[in-house]
């Protein structure tokens, strides 16, 4: 692994750093969040249109840059700076290389030029709270996770040449606004029961009471937009009522072959996660460090306190060891080749992680820093940092939503060691020895 950055790289990082600095301030992150989208949607065009961040890690051919996890990650630790309210997480860590692993060439055709381009977001549903499970983080994710034939899941099954699908999925990342809808669902029976994913053509916009309503949504899909400590980081309740969709790929969908996409996206999303709670991290750390200079108590500074020196040392070395994991797991996501049959097949290379548990244990570090230094920076901001207002919260809430979403950290931890092989009989026989 080579530590260096390209120029390239060092250049797609100054460059949206100063995007952010001039358009991102906490009034103005507060406001984006606030209103119906989520988010800014003029500077989410003007990101797309100038850096081209939603098609970072896509191909040329599809119009994308044609970078890697690397710099996916790289551009998620700026966001995560500026605490961004945007589609980045959703559309280009979670669907776009779900769509590129899966997608037929006439779905890749019609779908990625969009998504590369701003003018298409997309998100990736899955029922209840298992989208963690989904992406192999926390739990493999070769079960029954979204739904196995019963009751609480997404159902699907063939109609008229197509597809309907019915149940709920809670907790999808910018669910109400998303043009496009990858949704996890359980089809066949018990015997040749599998889990594939399907493509729906949502449509745009809310009504008043915060449901989707937007030109050309589908017929029994109920998008609501749901309420959540952070609001920086929108989520959404999606009811599905015999919705029409079109099935992820060709011929009758191939549930080991879902399975592993999905592992394989959640190693690069959990990689660029752990970066964007590192800038998170970084950013809140570097505004704390400038209050204790500031900040007067018995006639001094309180920074120039030994404790509160220490403090600050033992959270700066903490982040550091979080941007190293995140560092290491994508180019980790990024380094191993495809296996020779996923080409032999003539459809998109999924790429594997070079190491098991990697970007489960790189996420896990990043969010218990950003965790630890959230906490810190509200209580070192003393009496204002502990009002909703200040900015010291955004903070606090990212650290606290994200650990919700794809936590929490002894899951991640748990989960890592069990694909190391930590805890085989093997391994306990040899340590009773």
């Amino acid at each position: 692994m080579d530590a260096a950055f390209t120029e390239e790289q060092d250049e797609i990082r100054r460059t949206l750093r100063e995007l952010l600095h001039k358009h991102c301030g906490g009034d103005e992150v507060k406001a984006a969040a606030r209103t119906p989208a989520g988010y800014d949607e003029a500077l989410w065009r003007r990101l797309a249109g100038q850096l081209g961040l939603p098609g970072l890690a896509l191909p040329a051919a599809y119009g994308g840059v044609g970078c890697g996890p690397t710099e996916l990650a790289l551009i998620c630790e700026e966001t995560g700076r500026a605490v961004l309210p945007s589609p980045l997480i959703a559309t280009a860590a979670l669907a776009a290389p779900l769509i590129l692993a899966l997608g037929s060439e006439r779905q890749r055709t019609a779908l990625l030029p969009g998504i590369a381009a701003g003018e298409l977001t997309a998100t990736l549903a899955v029922p209840g709270d298992r989208l963690a499970t989904a992406l192999a983080l926390t739990g493999p994710n070769d079960g029954d996770w979204a739904g196995g034939g019963r009751a609480g899941g997404i159902q699907a099954r063939a109609h008229e040449g197509g597809w309907r699908l019915y149940g709920e999925a809670g907790q999808v990342l910018d669910g109400h606004t998303a043009e496009v809808l990858l949704v996890a669902a359980h089809t066949g029976g018990f015997a040749r029961g599998r889990t594939l994913l399907f493509l729906v053509r949502a449509g745009r916009g809310e009504s008043p009471d915060g449901r989707a309503a937007g030109p050309g949504e589908v017929p029994g899909l109920v998008r609501t937009r749901q309420t959540v400590l952070d609001e920086t980081r929108p989520q959404a309740r999606i009811e599905l009522r015999d919705v029409p969709a079109e099935l992820l790929g060709e011929g009758e969908g191939d549930g080991a072959a879902v399975a592993a996409a999905l592992a394989a996206t959640g190693a690069a999303a959990a990689a660029a996660l752990a970066a964007e709670a590192v800038g998170t991290a970084d950013t809140a750390l570097a505004r704390t460090v400038a209050y204790v200079r500031e900040r007067e108590q018995f006639g001094r500074a309180i920074g120039s306190f030994q404790a509160v020196q220490h403090r600050l040392a033992d959270l700066y070395v903490r982040v550091q060891a979080a941007r190293s994991a995140a560092y290491y797991a994508a180019w980790s996501a990024g380094a191993v080749p495809p296996r020779a049959a996923d080409v032999e097949r003539g459809g998109a290379p999924v790429r594997r992680a070079a190491e098991p548990g990697v970007g489960a244990l790189a996420l896990a570090q990043a969010l218990e820093a950003l965790r630890a230094v959230a906490a810190e920076a509200v209580q070192l901001h003393g009496g204002i940092g502990f009002t909703w207002e200040h900015d010291a919260h955004l903070y606090f809430k990212r650290a606290t939503c994200d650990e919700l979403l794809l936590g929490p950290v002894h899951r991640l931890r748990a989960r890592a060691a069990e694909e190391a092989g930590l805890f085989t009989a093997g391994t306990r026989e040899a340590a009773g020895a």
